[in-house]
């Protein structure tokens, strides 16, 4: 279980770092290529409609060829998007090669998260899939990093160096032994749990920790740009903000496991109306940093929890594991897409204060339905 775990915290780490790698590099993006606000949107919205386009083919893959095959294609897949993405020159191949990477990023997570929880024992799923997602966050830690050494030595050299570790894990998962898929369940399964209140209910709970981080995302290091901050401070923010997020992640997972799991998505959605409403009037970096940090530790306080609920009802269900967690990304998509395209769309035409205050009432409204929403996961 133990290397399986490395195994799937290593691929969701190098994912998200190139994910990630992006943040610090969205003012050089705009300034060189002479970007909007909604123009930055677009590229970074790109990666999550890709993750959204590959979401059920990653689940049908998963379930009818086996995780093993579906992580090794995703992997590759990975490898050369992201040195595509590395030497591309104008914004058409940028979202292009972005959004590729979020369709083969589908096929990974929902392969190797699927492949993870099969073999978990349901009392320690929280704690497991709080694990992943801690390697997540480090690899979101170092992705800024990442993206404010590129702008040093060159974006080319350094996300060569992420698809040549990309392609060193493909080699990886094609050696470590899997189970082969038993019946593949028809898609009539999916499209049923789909329907079910109580799983739409976890997919809210899912998408709209995205939403947040995502509109925060654009609009974050643009502001904290105008306010006299680098690249590298701009990344060493971000990365004081995932390595706080990594610890919590475990935590609420365990929190999760024990006390149930509505009561981290409750504190954590309490804390981000806060910090929501907080973010768009600091003129201090300083201050608006420390926000960003704070932010940062509420949207993620919930998302583990509200992963580990979608596959306990998933299994509740009887649905196989791997459409479970391609309803993660179906899920995890959109959100980050719109958040990042609408929220730097909205904020262009009126202001950040906008879509932040926004997002803060539905973190309110959200929290409202929560009691309504227990009763339907329950039934």
């Amino acid at each position: 279980m133990r290397r399986l775990l490395l195994l799937v915290g290593a691929v969701v780490f190098v994912d998200t770092m190139f994910f990630a790698a992006l943040t610090p590099l969205l003012p050089s993006y705009a300034d060189d290529l002479d970007l909007s606000k909604a123009g930055v949107g677009v590229l970074a919205a790109a990666y999550p409609a890709g993750a959204l386009a590959g979401g059920l083919p990653g689940g049908v893959s998963a379930a009818h060829f086996g995780v093993k095959p579906t992580v090794v294609t995703g992997l590759l897949l990975m490898v050369a998007t992201t040195a595509a993405f590395g030497f591309a020159d104008n914004i058409v191949l940028l979202d292009l090669a972005r959004f590729a990477q979020g369709f083969a990023s589908a096929l990974t997570w929902t392969a190797s998260l699927a492949w993870l929880v099969s073999r978990a024992p349901a009392g320690r799923r929280g704690l497991l899939i709080g694990a992943a997602m801690s390697a997540a966050i480090v690899g979101a830690l170092f992705g800024p990093v990442l993206g404010g050494v590129a702008s040093l030595v060159g974006i080319e050299a350094a996300f060569a160096t992420v698809a040549a570790a990309g392609l060193g894990l493909a080699v990886w998962a094609l050696l470590t032994p899997a189970p082969r898929p038993e019946q593949a369940q028809p898609l009539s399964m999916l499209w049923r749990a789909v329907r079910d209140r109580g799983v739409l209910g976890a997919v809210w709970f899912v998408a709209l920790p995205a939403l947040l981080f995502s509109t925060m995302g654009v609009l974050a290091p643009l502001r904290l740009d105008v306010l006299g901050m680098g690249a590298v401070a701009i990344g060493t923010v971000y990365l004081v903000s995932a390595a706080v997020e990594a610890v919590i992640n475990p935590l609420a997972g365990r929190v999760s496991d024990v006390r149930g799991r509505l009561l981290p998505i409750s504190a954590g959605l309490a804390a981000s109306a806060v910090m929501s409403a907080l973010l768009p009037w600091p003129d201090s970096r300083w201050v608006l940093a420390a926000f960003v940090i704070l932010a940062g530790m509420s949207y993620g306080a919930f998302w583990t929890p509200a992963m580990s609920h979608l596959t306990d009802l998933a299994e509740g269900r009887g649905l196989d594991y791997a459409y479970g967690f391609a309803l993660v990304n179906i899920a995890w998509a959109p959100g980050q897409a719109f958040g990042a395209a609408f929220g730097g769309a909205l904020a262009r035409a009126t202001s950040d204060a906008v879509p932040y205050l926004l997002l803060s009432a539905t973190c309110l409204l959200s929290l409202a339905l929560l009691s309504p929403w227990r009763s339907a996961s329950s039934s």
